[in-house]
């Protein structure tokens, strides 16, 4: 269980990192990843989806365009301005819509789960940091949820998320 839980949270911390990578990207005309690596991304993505809505494949293609997300955030390679819109979009599109990074209730469905699951796994390390009076983490872990996208909300039965994107 465990280690699944820890996979999910690092995954997700990859695929936010990624995300937030594509907003700091400075874009160059005539770089050499184009916005064929992006449209080729998506086409193998939405195939994935056709395939029983195989997420974990899916998955796989976006930390495999994380690889190079990070080149060129390390600006060992560089990227077209379409390339990059559309490397965005991509991005936004399959993290927030398809895998459900949006969900807002841990849903049925298993890709909402695995993110769920994370979100659950750090809310419940803020409850203890919040039991031992330790505001510090409780509150750096909800400020850089915050930063992340998500607003977690205390209620009387515990903490809510929900993506604010």
């Amino acid at each position: 269980g465990n280690e699944a839980l820890i996979a999910s949270k690092k995954g997700l911390d990859r695929l936010m990192d990624a995300v937030q990578q594509l907003e700091r990207i400075e874009p160059q005309t005539g770089g050499n990843v184009d916005k064929s690596f992006a449209d080729e991304l998506e086409t193998k993505c939405y195939a994935a989806m056709d395939d029983d809505l195989n997420s974990p494949i899916v998955i796989s293609y976006l930390f495999d365009a994380c690889r190079t997300i990070n080149t060129v955030a390390d600006k060992k390679e560089t990227i077209t301005p379409e390339g990059l819109e559309a490397l965005k979009r991509v991005f936004h599109t399959f993290c927030f819509e398809i895998l459900g990074l949006s969900a807002e209730e841990s849903g049925n469905a298993e890709r909402e789960e695995a993110f769920a699951g994370a979100m659950d796994l750090l809310l419940d390390v803020r409850a203890k940091a919040k039991a031992n009076k330790d505001w510090a983490t409780s509150d750096q872990i909800r400020d850089r949820l915050a930063e992340l996208g998500f607003a977690v909300k205390d209620t009387k039965d515990g903490a809510t998320w929900k993506l604010d994107k």
